[in-house]
Parts: structure tokens; C-alpha cells; sequence
């Protein structure tokens, strides 16, 4: 089931100027910045009261961020559900009809499970699920 809105990712050519902007705009500093190789990305985080914002900034030019950035700019790049069981979300949402791009959760930032849902799908959003990771 999902919880709720757990973050909004931005994708951005620059994230160090990025990172200045939003603290400029949000009047808080990033919290957490982290890189994800698998994804060839590298992140930083922004809290608001319960609001989370991911930056999302290429580590190499065939990255997903990079392809994002090419074909559409700068801008909004997925919404992230948190969920309580990400395994059992992905079937269910399979099982709607709904093209789940990971065949298992994945590591992502924020000490998180996640999983994407094709935006094809999702009247062109690209849809993140992400479960805290408990060690």
C-alpha cells in the first residue's frame, strides 16, 4: 500500500549550483548528499516540514539522468511513494496492469528499496516506490 509522497526528484545539469538554489529558495541546506553508481547519479536531499526534494545530477553521459536531461531539460524527473511492503506493492501493481521496470527492488539513495513504474503507464510520470531499508 502506499503511505505516502516521499519525495519529488528534480533532475539538474549542475548540482552544486542547484544545491545553492534550493537553499536559497527553501531557506535550509541539503541534508544528505550521496552518489548511486548503479544508477550513475549522484543525489542531494532537501526537507521541508514532511516535503523531501532529491537532486538528481549525471555521473556519465549514458545515465538515465543524462538521457532525461537531453530529451526534456532540467526540471521534475519522478514522485516517490513510500510503501510498506515494496515486494508485495510490485505485484500487486503488475498485477494491474502497470509495467514495473525492476524485476526485484534495488538499492537506491536514502538508504532505500525502490522500484520504478514505466511512465507509459502513468500518464507520463515515472513513478518511484521506495521502502526504508531496515539493517
Amino acid at each position: 500500500m502506499l503511505t505516502n509522497l516521499e519525495h519529488i526528484g528534480i533532475a539538474v545539469r549542475d548540482l552544486a549550483a542547484s544545491n545553492d538554489l534550493f537553499t536559497k529558495l527553501l531557506n535550509v541546506p541539503p541534508y544528505k548528499a550521496e552518489a548511486v553508481e548503479s544508477e550513475g547519479v549522484t543525489t542531494s536531499f532537501f526537507r521541508v516540514n514532511q516535503t523531501k526534494i532529491e537532486l538528481l545530477e549525471a555521473t556519465s553521459p549514458d545515465s538515465p539522468i543524462a538521457k532525461f536531461l537531453d530529451k526534456k531539460g532540467e526540471g521534475i524527473h519522478h514522485l516517490a511513494f513510500e510503501v510498506d511492503d515494496i515486494a508485495a506493492e510490485m505485484k500487486r501493481l503488475a498485477a494491474e496492469g502497470f509495467t514495473v521496470l525492476n524485476e526485484t527492488p534495488k538499492r537506491g539513495a536514502d538508504n532505500k528499496w525502490v522500484c520504478f513504474l514505466h511512465p507509459k503507464g502513468t500518464n507520463g510520470v515515472l513513478v518511484e516506490l521506495c521502502q526504508e531499508i531496515k539493517e
